[in-house]
């Protein structure tokens, strides 16, 4: 097997290493999570189109809906956040600009998801009441 890295390198332990291999693992194991949840989602939404305001806070009032959408919010954006990651490390070059990207992306999806459970869990537990 022919080794590409040059002999500093291979002295050093530089390379890979197994670096990438946990984004990897987590991009597929939440890639796997969203289809049922994505499924769950879009049926829900074709069943709650249908309905009133009172139908759909009385449907996010059950645990399991509740449960379901704030799993499908938080894995969405998890997923979301390491695709961006990987996106925003493989093509963007200049140290600065890549470090406020990666800053930028995380408080998007930190922002995103505190906002989704905050208002799920409002109406959720008080019944949409201000």
């Amino acid at each position: 097997m022919t080794d590409f890295r040059t002999p500093r390198s291979r002295a050093q332990g530089l390379g890979a290493a197994g670096h990438g291999v946990n984004h990897w693992i987590a991009e597929r194991v939440s890639s796997v999570a969203l289809i049922p949840l994505v499924l769950w989602g879009v049926f829900a939404v074709l069943r709650l189109a249908r309905s009133d305001y009172e139908m759909a806070v009385a449907w996010l009032a059950s645990p399991v809906n509740a449960v379901l959408l704030a799993l499908l919010a938080v894995v969405s954006l998890m997923h979301m956040h390491s695709g961006m990651r990987v996106v925003v490390e493989d093509y963007i070059h200049r140290k600065l600009t890549k470090a406020g990207l990666l800053l930028l992306n995380l408080f998007v999806c930190a922002l995103f998801g505190a906002l989704a459970l905050f208002s799920i869990l409002k109406v959720a537990l008080t019944g949409g009441a201000y």
